[in-house]
């Protein structure tokens, strides 16, 4: 039987983990950042209709900035503690540059939340924009709060 590999993210002491941006892993020109907004294993998890709210703004913001020709990939992570951003060709400090102002962006959103119908979206009635605000505020501060750190988790890999 071939051995099974640990994927990338399995390999973080998530003991150690707490809220910020990360590069997960670079693939050739492709770079996976890991947007940390809740520390995991505290009991403090996104629920539902927050994590949802949050990828489609934050999805529809970024595909439309300056950026957004280089974004790969925008989804949540299935430990409800935050998201994935896939680059290609960017640098760190740009991407997260572009972030705070994503973040900027839907803090100040007015109006209904992007794709809020059953055509766009498969699950448009947990849509909440006040959630998804109040998570990007809180994430918002945690980035304004912190050095880049050069970008790497902190401690030890498991």
């Amino acid at each position: 039987m071939k051995e099974i590999k640990k994927i990338t993210s399995f390999t973080v002491d998530h003991t150690k983990l707490r809220e910020g941006m990360y590069i997960s892993r670079v693939d050739g020109d492709i770079t996976t950042f890991d947007l940390r907004t809740r520390v995991p294993n505290a009991g403090d998890y996104m629920d539902h209709a927050t994590m949802h709210t949050f990828e489609h703004l934050f999805a529809t913001y970024i595909r439309n900035s300056e950026i957004g020709s280089s974004v790969i990939y925008f989804g949540p992570m299935g430990c409800q503690t935050g998201f994935y951003l896939l680059t290609r060709g960017l640098a760190p400090e740009v991407v997260r540059r572009i972030v705070i102002q994503v973040l900027e962006q839907i803090v100040a959103h007015c109006g209904e939340v992007f794709g809020n119908s059953a055509v766009e979206c498969g699950n448009y009635k947990t849509l909440d924009l006040k959630a998804g605000q109040t998570e990007a505020a809180r994430y918002l501060e945690v980035l304004l709060g912190r050095d880049e750190c050069g970008f790497s988790y902190e401690g030890d890999k498991a």
